[in-house]
C-alpha cells in the first residue's frame, strides 16, 4: 500500500534549529504527538510510511547526530535514544525506523576510515539521507565478488528494514571465499535492489522490514567501509555495534511502554467506569486502578533510569574509539544486556496490565490498545532475552565477559 492517513499539521521550517539536548527533545515531543493522532487508524491500514520518513526530516531528526557545520544537529548517542524513545511513544514503527537510520548513520563512523567517515557524514547531513539496513546477520546468502575496482553483492537478505523509504541503505556480505564481513552504502533505488512487499508481521507493521534481493549490486572498493588496499584493519570499536544496537531497540520499547500507559491513563481518565459493586462513582478512584498505575510506571520509570545511566556509561567511549578496550568494551555490554532483559520483562508487562484498568469496552479495535503489546512483542523476540540474562550471569559468578559476536 502506498496510500497514507497522515497529513503533516506542523511547520517546522518556521521554527528554530533545535541547538540543546532539551531543545531536541522537545522537537521530538512535537513529531511524537503528530504521529500519536492518528497511530492506531495507521497501524491498522499498514501503509507504507513515506510521509512519516519526511516528518523525521521535516523536523531535523535524521540529521540529529551529524555535525554542525553541515547543518546536523551534533548531538551524541544518549540525547538519540531519548529521541527515539519520544518517537516510539507516539508511534512505535516510527521509532523503530528512526531508531536504525541513527545506527546506520553512524555505521561509518564504527567501521570506516576517516575519510569515509567525513564523507558519508557530509552528504548525509547535508541530503537528509534516510538509511535503511539489509544486514541481517542469520542470513549467510549475500555474496560478494571481487571485480578489480569493483565488489559485487549478490544474494538475499529475509529482514531490511526502511527498505523502500530510505534514500540509501546500508549492504553487507562475505566476500567470495573467504570469511571477511564488508559494510557499504548503497542508492537505495536502483535496478539492482528489489525490496519485496512481504513484511506481514503482527507489529511494527510500518516499519518496512521484509525481504530484499540483490541482483548484482556494485560498489567501488573505495566505498567498503574500513577498507584499504582491500585490506580491513580491525579495532576494538567496531565490536561496539552490538551495544548500540541494543540500547536503541531499549530506546523504543521503553517509548512504546511510554506511550501505551500514558494513553492508556488518558481513557482511564475520561471513559473508564468504575466497577458497579466497588463504591466509587469514577474509575480513577478504585483502589485496584490507583495501585496498578502506580506499580507499572514506578517500574517504567525504574527502566528509563537504567537505561539513561547505561547510555551514558558509553559517551567516553564513543568520545575516544581507539581508547577502547576489549575489558571496558565486554563490561558495558554486560551493562546493556542487563538492561535489555530488565526493559523486555517491564515492556511487555505494561503493555499487557494496561487492559487491566481501561475496561472491557478499551478492547474495541477501533482503539487499537492491542497495538502496544503487539509492537513490543513482536521485536523483543528479536534475539532471546534469556541469553541477556546469561552475559550478566556469567560476568557475576566468574568475572566472565561476552565474547563479541552479532548477538552480544
Amino acid at each position: 500500500m502506498t496510500t497514507t492517513l497522515y497529513r503533516p499539521t506542523t511547520d517546522f521550517s518556521a521554527l528554530p534549529t533545535p541547538t540543546t539536548e532539551q531543545d531536541w527533545l522537545e522537537r521530538a515531543r512535537l513529531v511524537r504527538d503528530v504521529l500519536a493522532t492518528d497511530a492506531a487508524a495507521r497501524d491498522a491500514a499498514g501503509a507504507t510510511p513515506f510521509a512519516e520518513v519526511a516528518l523525521l526530516k521535516d523536523a531535523g531528526l535524521v540529521t540529529l547526530l551529524g555535525p554542525t557545520e553541515h547543518g546536523g544537529g551534533g548531538q551524541e548517542w544518549p540525547t538519540a535514544y531519548r529521541v527515539i524513545r519520544e518517537v516510539a511513544a507516539g508511534d512505535g514503527s516510527i521509532g523503530q525506523l528512526l531508531g536504525y537510520h541513527l545506527l546506520w548513520f553512524w555505521a561509518a563512523r564504527l567501521v570506516g576510515t576517516p575519510e569515509q567517515i567525513a564523507h558519508v557524514e557530509a552528504e548525509a547531513t547535508r541530503q537528509r539521507w534516510f538509511f535503511g539496513g539489509a544486514v541481517n546477520p542469520r542470513d549467510a546468502d549475500v555474496v560478494i565478488r571481487d571485480e578489480g575496482d569493483e565488489i559485487v553483492f549478490t544474494g538475499r537478505k529475509s529482514f531490511s528494514t526502511g527498505s523502500t523509504v530510505s534514500d540509501v541503505t546500508v549492504l553487507e556480505g562475505v566476500l567470495e571465499d573467504t570469511d571477511t564481513h564488508v559494510f557499504a552504502i548503497v542508492p537505495s533505488d536502483q535496478p539492482a535492489i528489489t525490496f519485496h512487499d512481504d513484511w506481514d508481521n503482527i507489529g511494527q507493521r510500518l516499519t518496512e522490514s521484509g525481504s530484499v534481493t540483490l541482483d548484482g549490486v556494485r560498489v567501488p572498493w573505495s566505498d567498503a567501509a574500513g577498507f584499504r588496499d582491500k585490506v580491513f584493519t580491525p579495532r576494538t570499536y567496531n565490536t561496539m555495534n552490538v551495544p548500540t544496537i541494543q540500547l536503541v531497540f531499549v530506546s523504543f520499547y521503553l517509548g512504546i511502554a511510554r506511550g501505551a500507559l500514558e494513553e492508556a491513563a488518558g481513557y482511564t481518565r475520561t471513559t473508564t467506569r468504575a466497577w458497579l459493586h466497588s463504591g466509587r462513582s469514577h474509575a480513577v478512584d478504585e483502589p485496584y486502578v490507583i495501585d496498578t498505575y502506580g506499580d507499572l510506571t514506578a517500574k517504567l520509570w525504574a527502566a528509563e533510569a537504567l537505561a539513561d545511566a547505561v547510555a551514558a556509561e558509553a559517551l567516553p567511549i564513543h568520545r575516544d574509539p581507539d581508547a577502547l578496550t576489549e575489558r571496558a568494551r565486554g563490561e558495558h555490554e554486560v551493562r546493556v544486556a542487563a538492561v535489555k532483559a530488565r526493559a523486555t520483562d517491564i515492556v511487555l508487562e505494561v503493555t499487557s496490565r494496561v487492559f487491566e484498568v481501561l475496561g472491557a469496552r478499551a478492547t474495541t479495535s477501533s482503539l487499537a490498545f492491542d497495538r502496544f503489546w503487539r509492537n513490543v512483542r513482536t521485536h523483543t523476540l528479536h534475539d532471546p532475552v534469556a541469553y541477556k540474562r546469561r552475559e550478566v550471569g556469567r560476568f557475576v559468578l566468574i568475572d566472565e565477559l561476552p565474547t563479541p559476536t552479532w548477538y552480544s
